[in-house]
């Protein structure tokens, strides 16, 4: 790299074991699959590890250690959200790499070791991605499940990365391949994917990597209309199937006083108990099942805490900064649809409430995975309230049986492995003529699991006043990552030149004309780091003659 930046990962190859490798601030799990891929030299690697437990550093450490052996030219990260390529961005700057997000070439400025683009960005520039990509572009694909599901990401990524020879796929959760099988990954007789390195959720919490997950369910009295008969039933009885998706939907109505609205108060109190044990700025999640039902569920939390929460939605403008700012803020709430999943990284969510009509074993999984998060506030343990659904039930006592036998592995007690059943969604959260929510009364139960310690959810007392922080000494901040230099460079830049336009009466074309003759360059989009800054120089000073 040139233009200033840092150049830590093109160092002269060295061969041979790295002792970046072994590195002790690396977790085990995350060196033992370094080590695993000391010997890969092509193909597919896929690294299946639980969400929180740190797919990113391994990756990119993996990327440093290639780039300075000289093994590769270029690195390509693929991820399924544009907010993701740039914490991607983010973390490769803090392992010495730079990445450009969004790039519309795969080849890009000699500031940058790489690109962090979105599957439907590598799908739709697929054709000059692969025109630019060769044996020697390491391709990192992020939440690699997504191919399955997007059929069209899948045929566009093939296309552009057809030529490297190195592609790390990570994922979080256990996928199939019922749908579309991603080529170069193997699945066992159960249609599973079979990764390379494993380190499940319950390996996470054993090594303390994750926090554990208390599943409180709740169920009661649930009544609602179905035609023109009056139906009455807990979760605990069988109903024929469309039944049971009334009966869900009727626990997760908003409209029923004793219903959702009450685990809503429950959950508060819990979150208001979690806050008062120390973890001031832990904050809580509720999956709505759509957008009404979400600004419906928010109303509510105002009510009951006394606090207006975040609400994020797909489709709203500024929805990606909303939750930007409740991941670094301190507010008490976020209601979410489907904005909340894989990749998004609020640590400080403890408590949260299922409220979703998807019921997927992998959508359960997504959203199990952003209550484990360490790294903010004490305490070991999150809690998720959910209806008491026999599908939901199901796959909670999935996870706390992979966990409980992780932990008899731990003691000497080896036991045989098996895979979760996905089970299919059952539920709709379209209007459904005949069906009307009428009343429910339901209550949390005792955890799911009753292990000592996780007893039954009661109203917490309200905190302590907060005691005045200790006096901290201010921390030198972290250097801007390259692509965020060049976004305020090329904004300054921008506006120099409109003031040279104006001050020479002409138009801006003509004034960036003058500015990319001065440097040699034929377009902005061309220019190093080092040339925007020259750049900026000049126009200063000639607007201080033209003055």
């Amino acid at each position: 790299m040139t233009g200033g930046t840092q150049t830590t990962a093109t160092a002269t190859p060295g061969g041979g074991s790295s002792s970046a490798f072994a590195d002790p601030s690396l977790r085990a799990w995350q060196r033992r699959a370094l080590g695993a891929a000391e010997s890969w030299r092509g193909g597919p690697f896929l690294i299946a590890a639980a969400p929180g437990a740190g797919k990113t550093r391994p990756s990119l450490v993996l990327a440093r250690e290639l780039l300075r052996r000289r093994e590769i030219d270029r690195v390509a990260i693929v991820c399924p959200t544009a907010p993701l390529t740039r914490q991607w961005a983010a973390a490769a700057a803090a392992q010495g790499l730079q990445l450009q997000p969004d790039a519309a070439n795969l080849r890009t400025t000699d500031d940058f070791h790489g690109i962090a683009v979105t599957y439907a960005r590598a799908s739709a520039s697929a054709a000059t991605y692969g025109r630019e990509c060769g044996p020697r572009t390491l391709v990192i694909a992020d939440e690699v499940h997504h191919l399955g599901d997007e059929l069209a990401w899948g045929a566009g990524f093939r296309k552009a990365f057809a030529a490297a020879d190195r592609k790390l796929l990570l994922s979080g959760t256990p996928f199939r391949s019922d749908d579309a099988p991603i080529p170069g990954i193997s699945y066992d007789a159960s249609g599973f994917a079979e990764p390379d390195i494993a380190y499940s959720y319950a390996e996470a919490i054993r090594d303390g990597v994750c926090r554990r997950v208390v599943f409180v369910p709740f169920d009661g009295t649930l009544v609602w209309q179905s035609g023109e008969d009056t139906i009455e039933s807990s979760f605990a009885e069988e109903l024929p199937a469309r039944e049971r998706g009334r009966r869900y939907r009727t626990a997760i109505s908003t409209e029923l006083p004793e219903g959702l609205p009450r685990i809503l108060r429950q959950a508060d109190e819990k979150l208001t108990g979690v806050r008062a044990d120390g973890h001031r700025d832990a904050g809580g999640l509720v999956i709505a099942a759509d957008s009404t039902h979400a600004r419906v569920v928010a109303a509510a939390l105002a009510d009951i805490s006394g606090e207006k929460p975040t609400v994020v939605l797909h489709q709203d403008a500024g929805a990606h900064r909303r939750l930007r700012e409740f991941a670094s803020g301190k507010g008490r709430w976020i209601v979410a649809v489907n904005m909340v999943s894989e990749g998004v990284d609020i640590p400080r969510l403890r408590v949260g409430v299922y409220a979703t009509a998807a019921k997927t074993a992998m959508i359960f999984r997504q959203i199990v995975g952003r209550f484990v998060r360490v790294g903010s506030g004490s305490g070991d343990r999150s809690w998720l309230f959910l209806p008491a659904e026999p599908v939901l039930r199901s796959h909670a006592a999935q996870v706390e049986d992979e966990i409980h036998r992780v932990m008899r592995r731990a003691r000497g007690e080896d036991e045989g492995w098996e895979q979760p059943e996905d089970h299919v969604q059952t539920e709709r959260s379209d209007p459904e003529l005949g069906f009307v929510p009428v009343a429910a009364d339901v209550v949390p139960q005792m955890n799911l699991f009753g292990e000592p310690g996780d007893v039954a959810v009661q109203p917490m007392a309200a905190p302590p006043p907060a005691r005045a922080a200790a006096a901290a000494e201010p921390e030198e901040p972290a250097p801007l990552p390259a692509f965020e230099r060049r976004r305020i460079l090329r904004a300054r830049r921008h506006s120099l030149v409109s003031e040279l336009a104006r001050s020479r009466r002409c138009g801006h074309r003509e004034a960036n004309r003058w500015i990319n003759s001065k440097l040699g360059i034929r377009r902005v989009d061309d220019a190093t780091i080092a040339q925007l800054e020259r750049s900026c120089e000049l126009l200063v000073a000639e607007l201080g003659r033209s003055r």
